[in-house]
């Protein structure tokens, strides 16, 4: 399963903005890489595992109420339990605010929002594909 791609998609809702002008906390992009991480053990190990740590975040454009985000994620390397997997965000829709309350637009080149590596552990007894 290395290097075979997961991807959810999402659109940030009023409720996950957390700051002035409808920022969405940055934490928001963790959690859907947590949801990737997941589908990637569930698909390599049949099991949830468990998140570890990151060991590398960058935050790279502002995310807003009404954006639409595509999170993706693959395992880079797999040890015996240890799973490394680097994450991408990438904001696919945009709120238009500007021209309206409603309005919004297609990125032609979506704008990578965060990017981010990190490990998850499935413990050997509870690995069952292979």
């Amino acid at each position: 399963m290395e290097n075979e791609k997961v991807t959810i998609r999402l659109r940030m809702s009023a409720h996950e903005a957390h700051y002035g002008g409808n920022l969405v906390d940055g934490a928001r992009m963790l959690g859907l890489f947590g949801d990737v991480a997941t589908e990637l053990l569930i698909r390599n190990d049949g099991d949830e595992g468990l998140f570890c740590a990151y060991d590398n975040v960058q935050f790279l454009a502002p995310v807003y109420a009404g954006d639409y985000i595509e999170a993706e994620g693959y395992i880079e390397k797999m040890g015996n339990t240890s799973r490394k997997m680097v994450f991408e965000a990438r904001k696919v829709i945009q709120a238009r605010t500007d021209i309206n309350e409603s309005a919004a637009e297609v990125i032609t080149e979506p704008i990578i929002v965060c990017k981010a590596s990190g490990t998850c552990v499935v413990p050997k007894d509870k690995q069952r594909l292979k």
